[in-house]
């Protein structure tokens, strides 16, 4: 990787690292904020928590914009940030404008707060438009009958915001691969008992117009959904199972520890699993959704979505305190750390989704190593990118499932790479 290091890194010494290595976490950490803003965007488009608008697809953009639809929509969206109530979702919006310097609440804050709403889209609405160039140019795989293709999305979001969007779709996707390694006899039954999930999102509201509902709290799936895979294909053994969630985001880790809270004072993890009906599921995805958490909880009634979605099919599960205490939160830079830990306490599996897509083919080495420190020899960690593998390195792609579905009227096929631990030599 030395041509792709930093020029500073180019015969550095172990002072020359540590002090690149802090800049590197600094920077990274600050690309949360820029996630959180376009997280708003999402907010501003598609939520029906603070408006009775139609929500905004971005392909119709100009046609809201020229009906009023889109200046309603800030319109209201202001008018929730200065009386927010109890709605987290403006409140956090709220804290992220003063921390900016714009107050809503002030007198005159009304006119900044909707010029910091429509700057902050049309940033987001430029930056769809690189993106958009960059899917052009990658669009055809270099090589068509290779599965493995799929995994070269290189580092596709390399300089936009760490966004914290997740949904239900690659949890389903997880749980196809875990199926896979175990027809393959990768995996046996009772094999995993230590798990980590790296960078596993929060459903502030996501980015896909089918997936994207404010009317719930916030929640987070995929450490509890994994552990419910595992005790479903009987890869693990329930009650036995520890979780660790590596992630950066301070929002993430104080949701788990408040729900980690919850959980000591035996209350459950309530998570809301809203399907559109008018988006026709393929039979698999639809039994892993009716399925969901069956064997770490209990289904528990739903919250009643708006009005606005009359085809929203609605189920709710309750996850266990045991569980939710098993899923233990750690503030963890993956590009730069890694646990330091006793070769029993090493992880049977690691999972990260649409996370490393974010990062350069450098920062991705480096990640892939990491990862590599944490596993135990012959262990494995799920992904939907590919990462480069160096010379000498502790991991190697060892294959890939293509899941193969259609939501929506959309065909989908979605790689997910098994990178495996080399075994220790002899």
């Amino acid at each position: 990787m030395r041509g792709q290091a930093p020029a500073e890194l180019r015969n550095a010494g172990e002072a020359k690292w540590a002090r690149w290595a802090k800049r590197e976490d600094k920077a990274i950490r600050a690309r949360l904020h820029q996630g959180d803003l376009d997280s708003v965007v999402n907010l501003l488009l598609f939520g029906t928590s603070f408006t009775s608008q139609p929500r905004v697809l971005v392909e119709s953009i100009t046609e809201a914009s020229k009906s009023g639809v889109l200046r309603a929509r800030v319109d209201d969206l202001v008018a929730a940030l200065r009386s927010p109530g109890d709605n987290e979702r403006v409140l956090f919006l709220l804290q992220l404008m003063q921390g900016q310097g714009v107050d809503p609440t002030t007198p005159g804050g009304a006119g900044e707060a909707g010029k910091f709403l429509y700057d902050n889209l049309l940033r987001v609405l430029q930056e769809r438009k690189v993106l958009a160039e960059r899917a052009a140019e990658a669009s055809a795989p270099a090589r068509p009958n290779d599965p493995t293709a799929l995994l070269d999305r290189s580092s596709f979001f390399r300089d936009r915001g760490l966004s914290l969007d997740t949904s239900i779709l690659p949890d389903f996707e997880i749980e196809t691969a875990l199926r896979d390694l175990q027809k393959r006899g990768l995996l046996r039954a009772g094999q995993v008992a230590r798990v980590a999930v790296i960078g596993p999102g929060l459903d502030f509201i996501d980015k896909n117009e089918e997936s994207a509902f404010d009317y719930h709290p916030q929640q987070t799936s995929q450490p509890f959904a994994l552990y419910d895979s595992l005790v479903r294909l009987k890869l693990a053994k329930d009650n036995a199972v520890s979780v660790s969630v590596l992630d950066i985001s301070a929002r993430v880790i104080d949701h788990l520890r408040r729900a980690r809270d919850g959980a000591v004072k035996k209350n459950g993890y309530v998570l809301q699993l809203p399907r559109d009906v008018a988006r026709p599921w393929p039979p698999e995805l639809l039994a892993y959704w009716k399925s969901f958490g069956d064997g770490i909880g209990a289904e528990v009634t739903p919250m009643r979505p708006p009005e606005i979605f009359p085809g929203l099919e609605t189920r709710a599960v309750e996850i266990r305190p045991d569980v939710v205490l098993s899923c233990e939160p750690v503030d963890l830079d993956i590009v730069l750390e890694h646990l330091d830990l006793l070769a029993g306490e090493r992880f049977d599996l690691m999972v990260a989704t649409n996370l490393f897509v974010y990062y350069s083919a450098f920062e991705q080495a480096l990640a892939l190593e990491n990862v590599g420190a944490m596993l135990r020899p012959g262990g494995l960690l799920l992904t939907n990118d590919r990462l480069p593998e160096v010379a000498g390195g502790s991991m190697h792609l060892a294959g890939v499932t293509v899941v193969a579905y259609e939501t929506g009227g959309v065909s989908v096929r979605q790689p997910v790479g098994w990178y495996q631990k080399r075994a220790l030599r002899p």
